[in-house]
């Protein structure tokens, strides 16, 4: 690898990894995408990215891989399937899960591909949407060992405003946890703080600005507040249905370990009503008209 210019290969082109992929190919990086759509790929290909036929592909001559798929079976099938990351796979290169899984199936899977063929794995998975991969500054929350957090510093350096590593395989999966469990609150409660405005005369647009610097202030908020407001919903920066299966998670890791989360189980089951609303697909933001087409 030279000092400044990266081969990686990128195996998902969804809303973050095409994000991803975008952000490696403006800064000059040789990006290989592989993606189970091929029809997906079209954009990336016109922006610079050199498509390849298979997984393993993906692994031949990188310095990294990134992986950035939608839940463990299908890490597990891009990395150990048919023609997969791992049949390449070798020492010299290191593989950067950015999906967000199960952390007990992460380490299950990193010690499995480091005995078949040596490549080391690290969990880490993302924050921040597209827009902060497009703009190089996610906030990425690592698992692994100290010396591959290290090698991949140049990844960090493309795409994070912040890389931290939180410990062994498996805590940046965690974390990730953490870090849904936070947000999918935090819409359902300014879901519903935007109703609440809008029946009571006052101009949801305008929450933002006026509680700017205060203690109620956030990112999501001024983000996604007037995104609610203007039901302004075309641009789908995180689905609904990936959010209720990162509450899946949470739920189950909290009954295996005693955590206590009445909450967060209330806005699970308000994802799964949204859900079950045909509402999947949708933007996160969408999560306000469950509470416009109450009475």
């Amino acid at each position: 690898m030279s000092d400044s210019l990266m081969t990686v290969g990128c195996a998902g082109a969804g809303t973050l990894g095409a994000a991803i992929m975008r952000r490696l190919l403006d800064l000059g990086h040789r990006v290989q995408v592989w993606n189970r759509s091929r029809d997906k790929l079209a954009p990336l290909i016109e922006a610079g990215a050199t498509a390849v036929d298979t997984p393993s592909d993906l692994a031949r001559d990188a310095d990294f891989v990134i992986t950035c798929v939608t839940d463990g079976k299908a890490v597990e099938a891009t990395v150990f399937g048919e023609d997969g990351i791992a049949s390449a796979g070798a020492p010299d290169t290191l593989l950067v899960d950015m999906s967000t899984i199960d952390a007990g199936l992460t380490c299950t899977l990193a010690g499995r591909l480091r005995e078949q063929c040596g490549m080391g794995w690290l969990d880490a998975p993302i924050s921040g949407g597209a827009p902060a991969a497009l703009e190089g500054r996610m906030a990425v929350m690592v698992g692994g060992s100290q010396s591959d957090f290290d090698r991949a510093r140049p990844v960090w350096d493309a795409l994070a405003g912040r890389a931290t590593l939180m410990g062994p395989q498996g805590a940046g999966q965690s974390t990730k946890l953490i870090n849904q469990t936070l947000c999918a609150a935090s819409f359902a409660v300014m879901a519903e703080a935007c109703a609440f405005a809008e029946r009571n005369g006052v101009d949801a647009t305008r929450i933002p600005e006026a509680l700017a610097g205060g203690r109620a202030d956030s990112n999501l908020l001024q983000e996604f507040m007037v995104k609610m407001a203007t039901s302004d919903f075309d641009k789908v920066e995180g689905r609904l249905a990936i959010m209720l299966k990162d509450l899946h998670m949470v739920s189950d890791v909290a009954k295996r370990t005693g955590a206590v989360m009445p909450v967060t189980s209330l806005v699970e089951q308000l994802h799964r009503q949204l859900v079950a609303m045909g509402l999947g697909d949708a933007d996160n933001t969408e999560f306000v008209t469950l509470y416009r087409d109450r009475a």
